[in-house]
């Protein structure tokens, strides 16, 4: 049988994310990273072939087809280029048609980068508020935070879920992310002190919200016979897939529905084939280190059982026993996750540079020790974009 030809990740480059960046504007902040992935590939701008840009909503920048404003920081002048945007999911979708540009023969090195100030933009909570229908769900009024403040209500009547278990959560996270130099939010924290933190959409509060962060990411792709041919180091992208869910929440809430909304079904699906197309057939026991797109506490646990690391609904009680802690049977989101950073046009995207870092043995501080199979997920759009991309050494 002819071998598939393989998709290596060469380079990554993140910069700190932080609540504000005024040192740098936004074409300054994407160039950053595309500079730190560069010199982590050894490559230069001129050996880029394709550009696929990463960028969620526009509104969030203020700029109309933004990407336009970023053709130049990302080298892209008289070479291919595209911009993807699946909202929260945009970084995954972005490095899955960069993986598609190299299979396909379009091009053999493609880097993907993109950058948001989220925290600059205003109140982006109204401007999330748009992506919903303006008759039958924008006037609840719907937001990021909402919607899945619903999810965890739902989580909690189906599977007896406690605000506590959500708190433990942040605790496990934010002591994650305090080894992670990148992180926004390193400082340690308290199930005591998550639980008395400002209540925001009842169950979620203050602290069970992701911050708005500042920052960019970018990643080299290349074909196997590039990296062979010019003796790069590499990781291997070996499973990529994506599932969408309905678009109104309505639809997803129980019973006689395809779809429960305190569960996460379509991003379950992204993963096993994403499994399926790497070969795993156990992730708990073939899984090494996840990155699951979880903005807030609760919907980490849904990650987490979507990901085939834990039964529906028995994930709280794992995550008791310290399982998904570095150390544990199954680590998730040693990088803090998005809980602790959440620059939206590139957070799916540092998902899967988390996890390559980790496969790479370079995640410094908070490496998982032996890890060589890795996943990265992301979630867009209001909860329905799903995608998941599976890293080996």
């Amino acid at each position: 049988m002819k071998k598939i030809p393989r998709v290596g990740i060469v380079g990554i480059g993140q910069s700190d994310f932080k609540a504000r960046r005024e040192d740098a504007n936004y074409p300054e902040l994407v160039r950053e990273a595309v500079g730190l992935a560069m010199a982590d590939a050894k490559r230069e701008l001129k050996d880029i072939e394709a550009v696929v840009y990463s960028l969620a909503p526009d509104a969030l920048l203020g700029i109309g087809n933004a990407e336009r404003l970023g053709v130049d920081a990302v080298g892209a002048r008289n070479k291919r280029f595209m911009r993807i945007n699946t909202g929260g999911s945009t970084g995954l979708s972005a490095l899955a048609a960069a993986h598609s540009h190299i299979l396909a023969g379009a091009c053999e090195i493609a880097l993907v980068a993109g950058a948001d100030k989220v925290g600059e933009c205003g109140d982006s909570q109204t401007i999330l508020n748009k992506i919903w229908d303006p008759t039958y769900e924008r006037s609840l009024p719907l937001g990021t935070i909402t919607m899945l403040a619903m999810s965890a209500t739902r989580y909690m009547h189906k599977y007896g879920m406690t605000e506590e278990d959500m708190a433990r959560i942040v605790v496990k996270n934010r002591e994650h992310a305090s080894l992670n130099p990148h992180a926004h939010l390193r400082e340690l924290t308290t199930v005591e002190q998550v639980m008395s933190s400002r209540m925001i959409s009842w169950p979620v509060k203050l602290f069970d919200c992701c911050p708005q962060s500042s920052g960019g990411c970018a990643m080299i792709l290349a074909s196997e016979d590039y990296i062979k041919k010019n003796k790069l180091e590499a990781v291997w992208i070996t499973g990529v897939a994506h599932s969408s869910e309905s678009y109104f929440i309505g639809d997803r809430m129980g019973n006689h529905f395809t779809a429960d909304h305190a569960d996460a079904q379509a991003l379950g699906e992204a993963c096993q084939r994403a499994y399926k197309m790497a070969g795993i057939t156990d992730p708990v026991k073939q899984i090494d280190a996840a990155e699951l797109y979880a903005p807030f506490s609760n919907t980490e646990f849904h990650a987490i059982e979507a990901a085939g690391l834990a039964p529906l609904g028995e994930s709280p009680m794992l995550l008791r026993d310290g399982h998904f802690k570095i150390g544990g049977q199954n680590p998730v989101n040693p990088s803090g996750g998005t809980l602790c950073s959440n620059a939206i046009a590139v957070t799916a995207m540092v998902r899967v540079a988390e996890a390559a870092l980790q496969v790479w043995g370079r995640a410094g501080g908070h490496q998982v020790k032996g890890a060589k199979k890795a996943i990265g997920t992301g979630n867009g759009g209001d909860h329905q974009f799903f995608g998941a991309m599976v890293v080996e050494s």
